[in-house]
């Protein structure tokens, strides 16, 4: 048999039309928050040791049941966030223009674990309706969308698809190195997962409810919050961002940092409870 070692393995990205629930959360007259149905089901969180990437702090394997909620179809923008930081305070403070890189389509970064809290705790009580960050098992459940690979997309992403740094791992042998060295727009690649979900993978690591743990020994199966008794310590973060590598915006990677941390690749999405 020949072969031809100069050949490079094409990509083939298939795109398709479907339909799915969701409601607008009217801001102003001009904005609103587009909030997309996540049907309730099952799924295995974490990510098998052969899997590219694979850390222990993704083990074990475990099944999760989670309920039906909404979760914002993107980040939470920069013009989203400033009518919402403009409200009546709750607990704190936030200001109306934290962002590092501008535009009022761009998701809203440098924010907090606490501001995150803060923005969800005025939405509720302007709205009525109760608005939170995902819990970790949400946030993953979510961003899968009945998927089992890497990504939502499959086995790897091409930059078409989105906002992301070059990895060794998954790509430098196919495409040559990038640096996209900011945020995008949000749907800047028009692209959902199956339950009409963007930008989960890349542009800014989005802020859960959860504490950090370093497995998921004694993890809870129900999607609820798993939380410490230290109110202080570490937040999960998940998605990966734009000055990250593939290998850490994988459906499965768990990132980490102070709820007091304020990042120009931080951002967050809400969920609305049921």
């Amino acid at each position: 048999m020949v072969t031809c070692p100069n050949l490079k393995p094409k990509l083939i990205v298939q795109r398709r039309r479907q339909a799915v629930q969701f409601f607008v959360e009217p801001l102003s007259q001009a904005i609103g928050i587009e909030m997309v149905l996540v049907p309730a089901g099952s799924f295995w969180m974490g990510s098998p040791k052969d899997e590219l990437g694979h850390s222990k702090g993704e083990e074990p394997q475990h099944e999760v049941t989670v309920s039906t909620f909404f979760m914002g179809k993107y980040p939470v923008t920069q013009a989203q966030w400033k009518i919402v930081a403009a409200l009546p305070v709750v607990d704190r403070e936030l200001q109306l223009a934290p962002s590092q890189y501008e535009g009022e389509h761009h998701p809203v970064e440098k924010i907090s674990w606490y501001e995150a809290v803060e923005f969800c705790a005025r939405l509720s009580v302007f709205t009525g309706r109760t608005y939170r960050l995902p819990t970790e098992a949400e946030w993953e459940y979510a961003c899968r969308a009945g998927t089992t690979t890497p990504f939502h997309f499959g086995e790897t992403m091409t930059p078409d698809l989105a906002n992301y740094s070059n990895d060794h791992k998954y790509d430098s042998k196919h495409r040559k190195p990038w640096w996209p060295r900011e945020t995008s727009p949000v749907n800047y690649h028009a692209i959902a997962n199956a339950f009409g979900l963007c930008d989960m993978h890349g542009n800014v690591s989005e802020w859960c409810a959860d504490h950090r743990h370093t497995s998921y020994e004694g993890a809870p199966t129900d999607g609820s919050a798993w939380l410490s008794e230290d109110e202080s310590s570490s937040r999960i973060r998940r998605g990966g961002s734009w000055m990250e590598t593939l290998e850490y915006c994988r459906s499965a990677y768990r990132h980490n940092a102070s709820p007091t941390t304020l990042m120009f690749n931080i951002g967050f999405r809400v969920v609305c409870s049921i």
